[in-house]
């Protein structure tokens, strides 16, 4: 088994290279592979991997119109809001998991980016 912290450090590399492959499918599907290859992580370990990438690569790079950067943190938020509505239905915690059920019965746009 994985430890927590291993995996979110796996989590954080998988959202840099996602998002800085250059390759737009890649990067739109980013969120949903993610819960797919984590499911049992917590859904939020998914939103830090994601803002710490987006941090990471701005910092590192110091070119915040980087098109990348607004990406990231969109999708950061929009996941942040499906945790919410998630949570708020019960699931509390809830885990990557819980996110792919909910973008099944609820909110498809995860599963539709490809």
């Amino acid at each position: 088994m994985v430890s927590r912290n291993a995996a979110l450090d796996d989590m954080i590399e998988f959202a840099m290279e996602e998002l800085l492959s250059g390759n737009a499918p890649r990067k739109r599907s980013m969120v949903r592979r993610m819960a797919q290859r984590w499911p049992e992580q917590p859904a939020l370990a998914l939103v830090y991997s994601v803002t710490s990438a987006t941090e990471m690569i701005e910092d590192q790079f110091g070119r915040s119109d980087d098109p990348v950067i607004p990406l990231g943190y969109r999708l950061a938020a929009l996941v942040s809001s499906d945790i919410h509505a998630v949570q708020s239905m019960g699931q509390t915690p809830s885990v990557a998991q819980d996110l792919l059920h909910f973008w099944r019965r609820v909110d498809p746009l995860f599963l539709r980016l490809n």
